[in-house]
């Protein structure tokens, strides 16, 4: 069984600090991380030894700041902080320049989860429920917390979808997985079988904790994936066999990373991943970082309304006579008056 460093009879914890030459992108980092940088963060690493490279993502401020908006049930909340940090991981692992969408669509209470990140790190996301429905799956309190193995119960039968949408001159992707499994972490690893990724394993914790008197969330994960043999950073050939017997090693010691240690905010990345892997000749490489930050404009609605035409509006008109376009994802609303209406449609 792999030891970790926490564990009785292991070497004594200490920052995580490589003994090899960096490879290009790679840095070297202090020996302790102070708590606000390690937060919005992804930390990417390598395990030459084992052949597997990986992140650390948490997340905290970002979601205080789409969750607190729109004043989700708890229910509904946590299913969305566990979302947006597989987003994160996912989106920070790729070469892109665009938008990574993640989308969990049902036919449960929680119709619809959508979470995006942009290639320069804008994160937002948003949820669509039935809060009676809602109510109904959790026994009468709708305030309740999601359950374990809340997606079948919350979600249903439904799918999930990764899509990245770069330049016009570049084809969109799109993966869609059915929602197999009673996790966010399973219906993932349902959509790395099923596209033939390379062996992947991910850990998805969230949390919402009170501090001075304030409401904080905090949603981390923790991902190892199997690198391409001519990838791996070895010189000698590696046989099929050790191989398998490294990438299982690996699982075993993402796998064995606490809810409390992920969620820790006194407690360092680096230091997490020295408690993980510090046999395993890990490398660190340059953090990514993450912010809440919508995407939508007036520009952008004005070029959505011409795209309708005039005379369909009439269903997006409010109370006031106003036509009344509110972004799902930061709840800002763009009104439109008649004299507006003039002037979108001569311009």
């Amino acid at each position: 069984m792999p030891r970790r460093a926490s564990s009785p009879g292991a070497s004594h914890e200490s920052p995580l600090v490589s003994e090899q030459s960096a490879a290009p992108g790679s840095a070297d980092f202090p020996p302790a991380d102070s708590p606000p940088a390690d937060w919005d963060r992804a930390l990417p690493f390598q395990l030459d030894t084992l052949g597997v490279r990986g992140r650390l993502v948490r997340l905290g401020p970002s979601l205080d700041a789409v969750i607190e908006r729109h004043g989700y049930p708890l229910a509904v909340a946590r299913p969305l902080a566990e979302a947006m940090v597989l987003a994160a991981t996912l989106a920070s692992s790729l070469k892109y320049d665009g938008v990574f969408t993640l989308q969990l669509s049902g036919d449960g209470p929680i119709r619809l989860l959508v979470t995006d990140v942009t290639s320069d790190g804008a994160v937002r996301g948003y949820a669509q429920h039935d809060q009676g429905a809602l109510a109904a799956a959790l026994g009468g309190d709708g305030e309740a917390d999601a359950p374990d193995g809340y997606v079948p119960k919350l979600f249903g039968a439904g799918r999930l979808a990764f899509t990245v949408d770069q330049s016009q001159r570049t084809q969109r992707y799109q993966g869609i997985v059915p929602l197999e499994g009673p996790t966010l972490a399973d219906c993932a690893h349902t959509y790395f079988r099923q596209s033939e990724q390379l062996p992947t394993g991910i850990k998805i914790v969230a949390r919402r904790e009170q501090a001075e008197g304030r409401t904080h969330w905090r949603a981390a994960a923790l991902m190892v994936q199997q690198m391409p043999e001519l990838d791996a950073g070895r010189i000698h050939h590696i046989d099929p066999d050790q191989r398998e017997d490294d990438w299982r090693r690996a699982v075993i010691l993402m796998a064995s990373a606490t809810e409390r240690e992920m969620l820790d905010p006194a407690l360092p990345g680096t230091t997490l991943l020295y408690r993980l892997f510090h046999e395993d000749g890990a490398r660190l490489f340059e953090r990514r970082a993450f912010q809440s930050r919508c995407r939508c404009s007036r520009q952008r609605v004005d070029t959505m309304l011409r795209s309708i035409g005039r005379t369909e509006l009439a269903t997006l008109r409010d109370v006031r006579g106003l036509v009344a376009v509110k972004c799902e994802f930061c709840s800002t609303s763009y009104d439109y008056g008649e004299t507006d209406l003039d002037w979108l449609y001569k311009s």
